[in-house]
């Protein structure tokens, strides 16, 4: 099965998708990891790629429908996929269509307050990466990371007043995108204002209600 994941900022798109991915045995494809190996492994893409990064701009459509078009075609891929962060324009919602058929975009949602407070929320620590949650994963020691006694910070696009921009951006870039796949009759919409687990839940019965998975018979 190939799907789309999407969905506003903080919404837990891929925390969805990683659970998915192990359950049903296929790729879980984020374009911003994959961006982050090719930087890493400092390959001509990832050259490409590094100047927009560096400079906070976009990386260009044609460049990032390359980079998904040479994932899809690896050996991993030929039972299906979760595609985490593409589309992100129309443009490249119209050339996934070229490259592949998509059988389902899941579309998350969850009120403004909830992606706020879990955003505003979120820590991260200044030397290792490891990302925590004031109320939601806490580290044992208040601002200290449990891994290795880093300073954990909040970046500044998680501020409360940045995420409520962030959001605006987000409705006003994917609705086309959204109103696409509603066109095409392949999108459905997913409460995600719940626990993890019940949202995983709730994927995988679309998923069997759809046809594209076997009822467990639970």
């Amino acid at each position: 099965m190939k799907m789309v994941f999407i969905g506003p900022p903080g919404i837990g798109k891929g925390s969805y998708a990683t659970e998915l991915s192990k359950i049903l045995k296929i790729p879980h494809i984020s374009t911003g990891d994959i961006f982050r190996e090719e930087i890493k492994k400092e390959s001509e893409l990832g050259k490409q790629v590094k100047k927009y990064v560096e400079k906070g701009l976009l990386v260009p459509d044609e460049i990032v429908i390359k980079v998904v078009e040479n994932r899809l075609k690896k050996e991993d891929c030929r039972n299906g996929f979760i595609l985490d962060g593409f589309p992100r324009t129309l443009n490249q919602a119209k050339a996934l269509d070229r490259i592949t058929d998509i059988d389902l975009v899941l579309n998350f949602t969850a009120p403004v307050e909830t992606i706020i407070g879990r955003i505003s929320g979120r820590r991260i620590c200044r030397k290792c990466g490891a990302i925590y949650h004031v109320k939601f994963m806490p580290p044992r020691v208040p601002g200290k990371c449990d891994k290795c006694g880093g300073e954990l910070y909040q970046r500044e696009d998680d501020k409360p007043e940045v995420v409520v921009k962030r959001l605006k951006e987000y409705e006003e870039t994917f609705k086309p995108i959204i109103d696409y796949y509603k066109e095409k009759k392949i999108l459905v919409t997913v409460n995600a204002n719940r626990h993890l687990k019940e949202v995983v839940k709730d994927c995988l019965k679309i998923l069997e209600e759809k046809g594209l998975l076997k009822s467990s018979g639970n």
